[in-house]
Formats: structure tokens, sequence, C-alpha cells
């Protein structure tokens, strides 16, 4: 897998590296800018509740947790693609032969990644050389408005097809004269 450096826009704002993938992840895939999506994580993290399981809040900068990931990556048109299950194993690796075509935000033990087209955007290759196993990954979800209307449209067209049958076999029983 080729590998891309990117740091998804983080040097426009800040200097060094910190554990902020889920954004630099974010930002490679959907093209959106850092302080947009470090802000909006930030933002998300204030409604997390903390137990005694959870000690600490969210952070752009430090790390996030998953569900927050989850939360801010599907507000904003993106859907989940599980690759693996509880006793499957592994059955998608981080390498282009085995992850679809595309923009994808990739979920890898302790780490959030963006492949694009076959092609590793990060700050280090974090493949494992394509053996590194792929937990799952975001998609931008279709526009189901759009898809509903295109569905609409064809169901027009499917009545109108059927009413020209009907006109073109009723024409066939005519006879022509001269």
């Amino acid at each position: 897998m080729r590998f891309v450096y990117s740091d998804g826009g983080r040097s426009n704002y800040f200097k060094g590296l910190v554990d902020d993938c889920v954004v630099r992840a974010i930002c490679n895939a959907t093209g959106k800018d850092y302080k947009e999506v470090y802000n909006g994580i930030n933002q998300l993290a204030k409604s997390e509740r903390l137990s005694k399981y959870r000690t600490s809040r969210s952070s752009a900068r430090d790390g996030v947790h998953k569900d927050t990931t989850r939360k801010y990556i599907e507000s904003i048109g993106w859907m989940w693609i599980p690759r693996m299950s509880f006793g499957t194993g592994c059955t998608t690796h981080l390498n282009s032969a085995e992850l679809p075509k595309g923009d994808l935000i990739v979920s890898v033990s302790k780490h959030l990644t963006c492949v694009k087209d076959g092609v590793l955007y990060d700050t280090f290759d974090c493949s494992r050389g394509g053996d590194r196993c792929v937990y799952g990954y975001f998609v931008k979800a279709p526009d189901t408005k759009r898809v509903n209307e295109i569905r609409k449209q064809i169901q027009e067209h499917k009545e109108a097809i059927k009413i020209l049958e009907k006109e073109l076999d009723e024409c066939k029983g005519v006879r022509w004269f001269k």
C-alpha cells in the first residue's frame, strides 16, 4: 500500500505531533478544515458522561472515545461498515487489495487512519506491511433524499413504459390497408 504523509492540516494551526489521529483521519478523508473538526469533536466531548470506568472526557488533541468518534463521523454523513466481530478473527487487512475503492476512515487497533483509493494518508505508515487487521471503516453514506428521488423517477418511468407497451400491443392488432 502506498503511503502519503499528511497531518490533515494540523500544521496550519499547531506545532508538534499529538494523539489526534481521529481528527487527522476525518480531515484527510473529508477535506474538512482541521480546526473545524477539532472544535466539533471537543464540543461533542462536553456531553460525554463520566463514570467509574470513564474517568476523563474525549479530547481532539489527546484521544477520542470510540462512541464519540462514531457520533461525530455519522453526524457528518458517513456510515460504519464493520469488518470484524467477536469470534470471526481478522477478515480484512490494511492493504489496498482488501479494501474498497473510495474514501475511507479506517479503524485499526488503537488508531484511526484514512485510505483513499488504496493510498494511506497519515503521519506514519500504520499498515504493518499490509498485515494490520481492520476492525471496520466509515464510508460516505448515500444521499438518501436523492436516492428516493431517483427511485420515484424510475417508478414513474416504469408506469409510462407500461402505458406505451399497452398502446403498442393495441397497434399490433390493427391491420393497415392501402
